[in-house]
């Protein structure tokens, strides 16, 4: 496995106020870049057998079972899902300090683990043969978890508050972490966690390179279902029908234009008809056809008037054809937002621990959607990404995050965990003086 440049002795940078705000008090003992090397061995391990042994959704009884095994014999407060095979770890800190309103912080790390019903194509010797794969690279997110809770476990006597660590199944399209907040993850220490923290891997950007920003970071998701309803009839007489399929083609058309021209390109919405399905042969008009549509927002503002307007668009232009339309409008993710003063300390944190040239602070969010938002929307918190592409592939053979072909180095599993563990850390030692 090869190595990563890092500084990790706790020092702050110099003439860096954000990596100075950043460090630690003295009194607490945070793990170095060497007790991540040693755990390394360990975290790559377990990440090929996660790989090797990938499941899908909410029930993830071998995934869970590896984690368990995994983090035997610590000196936690384990517990597990009713509804979904969750994990939740209290680690309690040894010089727990109350805060200002009386009560002892939490901060909490999450690490999602389900994989995606994928033909994996990596070439990889732990390459999974189920028809499932960690395509997303979740594998290395809870190995990275696993990591961090060592680590941390290893100076807990010096630790000022409690860390929650949430292993969390069912992030691709089940609403894993919705179901562990109903589950009362966030109040698994007690108080509510203070601060919420995670990242996530990407295949095709750089080895070790993290990359965050303030405010808006990844976009809500809402699904538009649309049911034509016409009249059938002969394919060659047209005008004895009303053409769901015509009107449906219409739609694709009208939608597009519509964002374009009521929505503000500096606070975006993208609308992509996914699926489009109708007929059942080429000389005959059906009585209906259904379209389902993506929509990808970045503000709550946007995500309210988008389940409003888009719905009446919808039906508005199909009776001016003398049709009908059911929309069914669903809103699925809200966006992702990350605290601002918690992305700074995100960003400072991983400038501190290993230089700001593998530091990137994104001028755009990014238009996927993800669960961790459930989280954001609860308590504040930040969330980023971390490149693990193989350090010696060229840039136009990586792949990207859901490809068969997504290839993620376990190079960085090292400096993840270190990065995780002193986020929680020095965010409590913040806490802990406020």
């Amino acid at each position: 496995m090869s190595s990563l440049p890092n500084d990790a002795d706790n020092t702050p940078t110099a003439n860096d106020a954000n990596a100075a705000a950043a460090t630690p008090t003295p009194t607490i003992h945070l793990p170095t870049a060497e007790d991540a090397a040693d755990i390394a061995p360990g975290l790559v391990t377990l990440r090929r057998a996660l790989h090797e042994n990938v499941e899908v959704g909410l029930d993830l009884p071998t995934t869970q079972k590896l984690v368990l095994d995994a983090i035997e014999g610590l000196d936690v407060e384990v517990s597990t899902g009713e509804n979904l095979s969750s994990i939740t770890v209290v680690l309690r800190g040894g010089a727990r300090t109350e805060d200002s309103t009386g009560v002892v912080p939490a901060v909490l790390l999450r690490g999602d683990m389900d994989g995606l019903p994928v033909n994996e194509a990596t070439g990889f010797d732990f390459a999974a043969t189920s028809g499932r794969m960690h395509a997303c690279g979740h594998d290395l997110h809870t190995a990275g978890l696993v990591g961090a809770l060592k680590l941390l476990h290893r100076d807990r006597d010096s630790l000022p508050g409690d860390v929650v660590f949430m292993f969390q199944p069912g992030e691709e399209g089940y609403d894993g972490a919705g179901k562990m907040i109903d589950e009362g993850v966030l109040d698994a220490a007690g108080p509510r966690v203070k601060a919420a923290f995670g990242i996530h891997v990407s295949a095709d950007a750089d080895l070790g390179v993290a990359s965050s920003r303030p405010g808006s970071y990844m976009a809500a998701f809402s699904k538009m279902t649309i049911t034509v309803h016409g009249k059938g009839t002969h394919a060659s007489r047209p005008a004895t029908g009303k053409d769901p399929i015509q009107v449906g083609a219409m739609l694709v058309g009208q939608l597009q234009e519509y964002v374009t021209r009521r929505f503000d390109i500096f606070d975006p919405l993208v609308v992509t008809v996914g699926q489009f399905n109708g007929g059942t042969a080429p000389n005959v008009i059906p009585d209906s056809a259904r379209l389902v549509v993506s929509v990808r927002t970045f503000s709550e503002a946007v995500t309210s008037r988008a389940e409003v307007e888009l719905p009446n668009l919808v039906r508005d232009l199909v009776a001016a054809h003398g049709l009908t339309a059911e929309v069914d409008y669903e809103q699925i993710l809200p966006p992702t937002i990350n605290n601002d003063a918690e992305a700074e300390f995100f960003l400072a944190t991983f400038t501190d621990l290993f230089g700001e040239e593998r530091t990137v602070r994104k001028a755009n969010p990014l238009p996927g959607s993800e669960d961790f938002s459930r989280v954001l929307d609860a308590v504040p918190g930040a969330y980023g990404h971390f490149g693990v592409a193989l350090p010696n592939l060229p840039v136009d053979e990586r792949e990207a995050n859901h490809s068969p072909r997504a290839r993620h180095s376990d190079d960085g599993l090292a400096d993840q965990a270190l990065f995780l563990a002193h986020l929680a850390g020095r965010r409590l030692a913040q806490l802990a003086e406020d």
